[in-house]
């Protein structure tokens, strides 16, 4: 059973890796080619954004049908981090380059298909601050996603809702610097396809400090919020007379 959804989610995750890359450009060309809105326009600018919202929610359906199922690394890994082992060998080893192949050959097709759409995210200054800029905006997300994850009151639609607008807020925030990207496999996809998925600023700014903002945001929750099985009282057990 557990080698069966194993292969499950590394599908999953192939798919929705695929799909993630290619849903942000259909929304672009929906928006400025379709409906012929400029690229500063504020009414294209605010339906494009609606329009991500409900993308997100769609991919929180997926990731719910599928049981698991993940489209970004960083995802994954905050999730490995808390389990077992075997789980975090399992994520690094096997849905990680998964996510990065589906990313990659859904970029394949998007140029293949539309040639002129662009060159996808990239790094607008210097390697320090793109990497400090995807680092903060990295722990960010974790913190509010490790948050949503507990057991909290809420509804899957309040909660996909605060996700979904949270992201977006530190996209936009980060977007004239490095993208605001916070997904290495997807910028690995537009990377590739340039030859530059093994340049220092792409390592350095796309990986390396996503990834330790990954492991600090989830140190730092865990010293914050005390895990739930601390929080149960203990019943002191005294001797039968």
């Amino acid at each position: 059973m557990a080698a069966v959804r194993g292969r499950r989610l590394l599908v999953s995750d192939f798919l929705m890796s695929f799909m993630w890359v290619w849903s942000s450009v259909l929304i672009k060309i929906f928006v400025y080619k379709i409906l012929d809105y400029g690229s500063h326009d504020m009414k294209g600018e605010i339906l494009r954004y609606g329009i991500s919202i409900v993308n997100m929610f769609f991919f929180a359906f997926l990731a719910k049908a599928t049981k698991g199922g993940a489209y970004n690394p960083l995802t994954v890994l905050s999730s490995a981090i808390s389990g077992n082992f075997s789980n975090f060998l399992f994520t690094v080893g096997a849905r990680i380059p998964v996510q990065v192949l589906g990313s990659i050959y859904g970029v394949r097709l998007i140029l293949a298909a539309f040639p002129e759409i662009g060159r996808g995210p990239r790094l607008n200054v210097d390697i320090t601050r793109g990497a400090l800029t995807e680092g903060f905006l990295t722990f960010g997300i974790i913190i509010i996603s490790q948050g949503l994850s507990r057991k909290l009151p809420g509804s899957f639609f309040m909660k996909t809702w605060i996700s979904s607008v949270s992201k977006l807020t530190l996209h936009m925030l980060g977007s004239d610097l490095t993208g605001g990207c916070m997904n290495p496999a997807s910028v690995m996809g537009w990377a590739f396809t340039r030859g530059e998925h093994i340049s220092k600023e792409h390592l350095i700014v796309y990986w390396l400090a996503p990834m330790e903002a990954t492991l600090a945001a989830v140190w730092a929750f865990r010293v914050v919020v005390r895990p739930e099985n601390d929080k149960t009282p203990k019943v002191k057990s005294g001797k039968s007379e």
